[in-house]
């Protein structure tokens, strides 16, 4: 369902990309309920060069993104083979086609106005057409493919078209509403409210476009308006976990009548719900109420973007303040990989051990959430053990990777770099690496941030040159030729400002090496799982046997189609940047990408 989420993200891109520059009664979020859940929609335009390179971009991921929609499709094609047969006649529609084709022969206006959002936890996409017959004309064709006409309904005078997927107890519903296009997912016994209000029929009290939430999270947070998107927790959540939201119910309902079936469990059972559990999952949600993100730099050389994670006061309160003394966690890194990351034991250790207290003194009663309990109970002993040196000690831990290859027969990589263990007593930890490994024990390493050579037996099995350095703060390890070199100016690097948690940087070609070696990973495990289901012995049931086969083969070819797409990606990225640190409203976590 993901992939194929994202290949109609995709299709519509460009639609995402539009203006709003008056207070228009009939754009598409003067149709959003103000207190939506989610949300996502575009506020501003993009000059015409910055839309023809991102458009130049989705065309050159569409052969991927088809390869998924496909492998997607076959994976439903088990328990659902008309809505596979209806993904692949969705993907038809863009054999031989650009995006900017797709959209003007599907009637999509890519300067119009569109918001995707919430009817509670239903999700409406709705956007604009420059051409409502080419539309019409779409749906006709996609019909053909597909091979029958859809199911045509009318509520109020309005007609829509409709799909009711065989086995999650939902339905997609397309309707031309005027000059707009809306695609809603809803039950399958959908009430005709909930109908109305996505369809657009019946306006919400309060809209986001009066509302301004969107436009108040731009200025605020310096999203550009291109894009921006809410996610409310404090709205989401309850309705998720209260059984009351019609959409969540009727999957839910689906599922417990799939397992009755097998299990004889009554289906009533399984949908009981307790009181507790929305006012639950609302503490829950308080401790993050929100999430909100936008780009801040958009244009043909760049894609950057910012999350931010609004935190309870205490959780915030934690950390903003936080300077961790880990080298390499105050500056952007310069090797091809290179993360630093905090990791102090003694705040964490007293963090989490407030929040065992909490849930101790007020242990969850919501059946669905009463597994809390248990591991936050847990969780105090563990944060105890975590206070023994010289684990008590840690502030965090630095990779920086000059190369990285797959290991031979499917072998551990092979890799260059350094890597460091930030802590306030590194002596304490080498001295236990050197109680472990005994060839260790002839070491004398001082905190002058000189290498040590390892002893040869360490370095045949990396079949390598290695070495150790220490500083007063950090321990580090180089492996491979020339890193020696490098050992001292990495544990003399800046080390973390208040709050600052993450700091990554990634080269285009690394972020290549990565995808390969995590293919073959994923290759030689789908390789590793047909040799057991082969070994075993036959199924008495074929059909079962034949589906599981089935499935496997659709699992394989959606891994091997979503490589192919982040491969695709990946090829055009020269550098990617990112950070994440605390401050006194939450968590940011910032990205900057430099495109080739």
């Amino acid at each position: 369902m993901r992939s194929t989420t994202r290949f109609i993200a995709l299709g519509f891109a460009g639609v995402m990309l539009a203006a709003c520059g008056h207070k228009d009664k009939d754009a598409p979020l003067a149709f959003v309920p103000a207190d939506t859940p989610y949300v996502v929609a575009n506020l501003d335009v993009l000059d015409d060069n910055t839309r023809k390179a991102l458009l130049a971009q989705a065309d050159a991921q569409l052969p991927s993104q088809l390869a998924q929609l496909n492998a997607a499709a076959d994976q439903m094609a088990i328990k659902d083979p008309d809505g596979a047969r209806l993904l692949r006649a969705l993907g038809a529609e863009f054999n031989g086609k650009s995006v900017e084709t797709f959209a003007q022969n599907a009637g999509l206006d890519l300067k119009g106005h569109s918001a995707f959002y919430g009817q509670g936890l239903s999700p409406v996409l709705r956007f604009e057409l420059s051409d409502p017959k080419a539309f019409e004309g779409f749906i006709g064709r996609l019909e053909t493919a597909y091979g029958k006409k859809l199911d045509v309904a009318s509520i109020g005078g309005q007609s829509y078209r409709k799909y009711a997927f065989a086995t999650s107890g939902t339905e997609v519903i397309l309707a031309m509403v005027g000059k707009q296009a809306v695609v809603s997912l809803l039950p399958a016994d959908t009430t005709p409210t909930l109908l109305r209000q996505a369809l657009g029929l019946d306006r919400p009290q309060k809209n986001l476009q009066d509302d301004g939430r969107l436009a108040n999270l731009a200025k605020d947070k310096g999203y550009q308006k291109w894009l921006v998107g809410d996610l409310d927790l404090t709205r989401a959540l309850p309705l998720a976990m209260g059984g009351k939201d019609p959409l969540f119910s009727a999957i839910l309902k689906a599922h417990a009548e799939a397992i009755s079936a097998k299990t004889g469990e009554p289906v009533a059972n399984q949908l009981q719900t307790s009181p507790s559990c929305a006012v639950e999952a609302g503490r829950i949600a308080a401790r993050a109420p929100a999430v909100s993100f936008g780009y801040t730099q958009l244009d043909v050389g760049h894609q950057d973007v910012r999350f931010d994670v609004a935190l309870a006061d205490d959780i915030s309160k934690a950390f903003a303040g936080l300077e961790v003394k880990m080298p390499g966690l105050g500056s952007t890194g310069t090797a091809p990989f290179d993360l630093s990351l905090a990791l102090p034991v003694a705040p964490l250790r007293t963090f989490w051990l407030a929040q065992a207290d909490a849930v101790a003194a007020k242990p969850f009663t919501c059946p669905a959430l009463t597994d809390l309990n248990d591991s936050f109970a847990k969780l105090g002993p563990s944060m105890q053990k975590a206070a023994i040196p010289p684990f008590g000690d840690m502030l965090g831990l630095r990779i920086a990777l000059d190369t990285l290859a797959p290991g031979q027969n499917g072998g551990l990589p092979k890799f260059t770099g350094r890597i460091v263990l930030g802590t306030n007593n590194p002596a304490g930890l080498l001295a236990m690496g050197q109680m472990m490994v005994s060839a260790l024990a002839q070491l004398k390493v001082t905190t002058d941030g000189k290498p040590q050579p390892l002893p040869k037996d360490m370095t045949a099995m990396l079949e390598q040159p290695a070495w150790i350095a220490m500083s007063d703060k950090a321990l580090a390890l180089g492996v491979g030729a020339g890193e020696d070199a490098k050992l001292g100016d990495t544990l003399a690097a800046p080390t973390g400002d208040a709050g600052r948690m993450t700091r990554m940087h990634l080269s285009g070609a690394m972020y290549l090496d990565w995808l390969q070696l995590m293919e073959q990973k994923a290759d030689s495990l789908a390789a590793a799982t047909a040799a057991i289901n082969k070994s075993d012995e036959p199924s008495l049931d074929n059909d079962s046997s034949t589906d599981d086969a089935t499935q496997a083969a659709a699992n394989v070819a959606r891994s091997k189609a979503q490589f192919a797409a982040m491969k695709s990606q990946a090829e055009r990225v020269n550098t990617i940047d990112a950070e994440m640190h605390v401050d006194d409203n939450g968590m940011v976590i910032t990205s900057q990408t430099a495109l080739k």
